[in-house]
């Protein structure tokens, strides 16, 4: 695989989405692995002026179907979550987060994702792990 290819596409297909407005970049492929940053700042933060669990979640979402969506012909298969759940330990202020999906288990019809959401001095500020159904279009 083309890594440096493959991350100028996934970058391509955010405009327009949710990565876009939360300003998710893909920065990172590797065997077995996706990573990708997002900006921590007003937009982001929920009424305390922290990061907003749901705008992690969305950061994990987005890096883990995605690093699935690798691994499968898109021609003829189709990724999409069915489950993700996480443990936000830490919270953020400013800065950014950078989440990364790592392969748990690459089935033919499930992948299993862990992302690690970690700030500027690799600090964890959540834990998540997400399934992905694979399907024939």
């Amino acid at each position: 695989m083309d890594f440096k290819k493959a991350l100028q596409q996934l970058n391509l297909v955010t405009k327009n989405t949710l990565m876009e407005t939360l300003a998710i970049t893909y920065t990172e492929i590797g065997e077995g692995y996706l990573v990708a940053t997002m900006p921590v700042n007003s937009k982001v933060h929920q009424p305390m002026a922290i990061l907003h669990g749901g705008a992690t979640v969305a950061l994990a979402e987005s890096v883990g179907s995605a690093a699935s969506f690798l691994f499968v012909n898109p021609e003829e298969y189709v990724v999409k979550g069915i489950e993700i759940s996480a443990n936000h330990v830490k919270s953020k202020k400013e800065g950014v987060v950078t989440a990364k999906a790592s392969i748990v288990h690459k089935g033919k019809t499930t992948h299993l994702w862990q992302v690690e959401v970690r700030d500027e001095e690799g600090d964890l500020i959540s834990l998540c792990k997400i399934t992905n159904i694979v399907f024939a279009k």
